[in-house]
């Protein structure tokens, strides 16, 4: 394990008169979080009729359902990098999937578990919580491959998992590193529907020891992760979440034809390729997806199951995150992330913590790096002077509240190319490496699909030239009023 300073950290903690590591045994609150792979908000409580996670819902009833959430850069490594660090993209420097965390924040970054673990807590995760798992310390760290996994299925996922790498990898003509859409399988995305039990699927063996744990350790502080990997792809789930759907129930975005003649080149890169067949094909990715999704909920629905039984919900701090969303064949073609547009960018947030409202929403917009800050100060820890982020915790009793002007989400396409973008209330502007490969601006208001690209109008020059002086000035001032 590299030689953080997790040990001076420690020292300083021990030191310092405001912390007693003597009340963490009695007085500390529990974390659980709940790390979601590719979960778009197909959800129930998002307003989803068809898609049927009933333990999600479950969860928002319990707090604050954060219906403007937005990750900083939808692709897991950067995305998971910038939470776990409580730093923005543009300082992590994470933008692929092949640079371990630590490239650049070094081995003095202390990330959000090892903050806990310094400050008392017993640490665990298991399933995927960081993209390389090394680098991030844990007193239990897991994998959650399980090991009576079928024999094809496990070469399907780590073949999967080995051609996103190699893809990742491939050099464009310039010799630099440049994303490529990830193909194999069925059109890039294969499905399954197993025969498997639950417990013998990855997130099934992954939620059956995240009750362990909470059973082993429920009497200590603890901050456990549980990292549930579908509905990342591939799409397989036991056959009983497939046959909660029917394909004549799936409906492919109504997209108009034109849609993207008016979109920058680098805006439509995505992470698979449509090199499916038909609409019907598309329809069943779409209901494997879902399936996914649900199966996944059947498993998070066992811990909170664990949550009720020793009756931790007045001392645990419970959150839910994905680390980015996932597009539907949106926008023509689209599947998958590493885009700007919403679907790929906005993300689920679910924050239980004990004496704040329950089964409340709230529509301000927050951010990844907003999440590190948020637990330490639920947990009444001193706030991690590097956080780039603000505390939600005012909106966990207030989400109405007046709160940020922007969320801001980038993406990398190699050499000096990258698409760095904002969305407010109203408005989601992207500009691509600062303009000279092109500008989007859409009115979500009137446009909730982004199928109208309003960058270069007359008549919206002033909103334009607002939101380009808050993308390239506005991320240091952008903090909530105070009061």
């Amino acid at each position: 394990m590299m030689s953080f300073s997790r040990r001076n950290l420690l020292q300083s903690t021990l030191a310092a008169p405001w912390i007693s590591l003597a009340q963490n045994k009695t007085g500390k609150t529990n974390v659980l979080m709940f790390a979601i792979d590719d979960l778009n908000t197909h959800i129930g409580c998002w307003g989803d009729p068809l898609v049927k996670t009933p333990n999600i819902d479950r969860l928002a009833g319990h707090g604050v359902r954060f219906e403007r959430a937005y990750c900083n850069y939808p692709l897991c490594n950067p995305s998971r990098t910038v939470l776990l660090s409580g730093r923005r993209p543009e300082i992590t420097r994470i933008h692929d999937n092949t640079q371990p965390a630590r490239t650049y924040l070094g081995d003095d970054a202390v990330f959000l578990p090892e903050y806990f673990e310094a400050h008392g807590y017993f640490t665990a995760r298991v399933g995927k919580v960081a993209h390389f798992e090394n680098q991030v310390h844990w007193d239990i760290s897991v994998n959650d491959m399980p090991e009576q996994l079928p024999d094809d299925l496990r070469r399907q996922v780590m073949m999967r998992q080995k051609r996103g790498q190699e893809a990742m990898m491939r050099k464009g003509p310039d010799g630099k590193i440049l994303p490529q859409p990830l193909t194999g399988g069925i059109g890039g995305m294969p499905w399954r529907a197993t025969d498997n039990p639950d417990e013998k699927e990855s997130d099934g063996a992954t939620a059956r020891h995240i009750v362990q744990l909470i059973d082993d350790h429920k009497d200590e502080p603890f901050f456990i992760a549980c990292g549930f990997r579908k509905p990342h792809t591939p799409l397989f789930a036991p056959r009983k979440y497939f046959d909660m759907y029917r394909l004549e129930d799936i409906h492919l975005p109504n997209t108009p034809a034109d849609d993207r003649d008016d979109i920058p080149p680098l805006a439509l890169i995505c992470t698979n390729k449509d090199n499916l067949h038909s609409d019907e094909e598309r329809k069943q990715v779409t209901l494997a997806y879902y399936a996914c999704t649900t199966f996944m909920d059947a498993q998070l629905g066992l811990v909170l199951d664990a949550m009720d039984r020793h009756k931790l919900w007045d001392n645990t701090v419970v959150i839910l995150w994905a680390d980015h969303g996932w597009h539907l064949y949106d926008h023509l073609q689209l599947w998958g992330k590493i885009t700007q547009f919403e679907e790929s960018a906005h993300v689920p947030l679910i924050i239980h913590a004990p004496g704040k409202l329950a089964g409340a929403s709230s529509r301000r917009l927050v951010e990844w790096i907003d999440i590190y800050p948020t637990l330490t100060e639920l947990c009444g820890l001193p706030r991690k002077s590097d956080n780039d982020g603000t505390s939600l915790v005012p909106l966990l009793s207030d989400p109405k509240r007046a709160w940020k002007k922007a969320a801001y989400t980038m993406n990398w396409r190699g050499g000096d190319r990258y698409g760095r973008g904002l969305c407010t209330d109203r408005y989601r502007y992207t500009e691509w490496s600062d303009g000279r490969d092109g500008t989007e601006l859409y009115d979500r208001h009137t446009d909730p699909h982004e199928w109208t690209n309003l960058a270069g109008k007359a008549k919206t020059a002033d909103i334009q030239q607002e939101l380009r002086e808050l993308l390239r000035h506005g991320q240091k001032t952008n903090v909530p009023p105070r009061g």
